[in-house]
């Protein structure tokens, strides 16, 4: 069965944002697109109350993919687009949606007066159980948002896409998230922005202070590490300008920075199992709440 980008639908102002998105990355991937509105069934007695009812809310709720369809496809002609309302708690159900797709995106509302993410439980339940990427698209997301300022100062959606960001650990890295990225900023015809944030090893802090001849040793070592990490990707993708940044300090507050001039920041989330459930990790659970750009969460091993 082929892929498809498939989104999460509620008909908040959040979860049009994140079809529009999926709808021009359906465009981008050449793939169709789903929408997947899940219908709760209403606890016994409040279907009994007259005009509440089961029957009530499902008329009601199936206008949302219904309507939504109808609108991608006068605004992207030739996009092939298919609703779906599914039965059961959201979590679950998008998460089991999931695994025919080739990304799943899901809105997120904005934090007013910070421009971040407020991510709900739904959303982080699907992303702790994710094998697919995931990709967060805020409230009030434009096409014009991902793109360089015209002549006169304003974003539009006629000029280059903004740089791709990509959070990277170099300790860790993952072939599958770097392809991810690597992938979006080619199809964007846009530069990849790799952004590594490191700390000195836990025994500095228990030896004498580090002079800047010492951390200019580190800051070598971590931008060595970092080209020699990339340079199997920038020899297979020579059309794509790809630039480093090694940055002393957090790595969540180097991403927020960035996002402000990405297109999309892709993170990655390593599927680690615990008796206290899964693992999201600090730096991409920071960027979710306050990056303002689209997030890409790929799992990986």
């Amino acid at each position: 069965m082929p892929r498809t980008v498939t989104v999460g639908l509620d008909g908040s102002a959040e979860s049009r944002a994140a079809a529009e998105w999926a709808a021009r990355e359906a465009q981008l991937l050449g793939l169709s697109l789903k929408l997947v509105q899940v219908w709760e069934p209403v606890p016994a007695p409040t279907a009994q109350a007259p005009l509440l009812g089961a029957e009530t809310q499902r008329y009601w709720t199936e206008r949302i993919p219904r309507e939504t369809s109808e609108g991608i496809r006068l605004r992207h002609p030739g996009l092939d687009v298919t609703g779906e309302q599914l039965s059961g708690p959201p979590a679950h159900v998008l998460a089991d949606a999931m695994k025919d797709a080739e990304l799943l995106v899901l809105g997120s509302r904005a934090l007013g007066g910070i421009g971040g993410f407020m991510v709900g439980s739904v959303g982080l339940s699907v992303l702790a159980h994710a094998d697919r990427p995931v990709v967060f698209v805020r409230a009030g997301e434009q096409a014009a948002d991902e793109h360089e300022m015209d002549p006169v100062g304003i974003p539009s959606a006629a000029t280059a896409f903004r740089p791709v960001v990509l959070g990277l650990d170099i300790e860790h890295p993952d072939d599958e998230l770097i392809g991810f990225a690597i992938a979006a900023a080619t199809r964007r015809g846009t530069s990849l922005r790799v952004v590594h944030g490191w700390n000195p090893p836990a025994y500095y802090a228990y030896g004498p202070p580090a002079d800047l001849e010492q951390h200019g040793t580190l800051a070598l070592r971590e931008s060595t590490a970092l080209t020699e990490v990339l340079r199997p990707w920038t020899e297979k993708f020579p059309e794509t300008e790809v630039t480093e940044e090694c940055h002393y300090g957090s790595p969540g507050n180097h991403l927020v920075d960035a996002s402000h001039r990405a297109s999309l920041v892709v993170v990655g989330r390593r599927v680690r199992r615990s008796p206290l459930g899964a693992h999201i990790g600090s730096v991409t659970h920071a960027l979710l709440h306050h990056s303002t750009a689209p997030v890409a969460v790929v799992s990986h091993g």
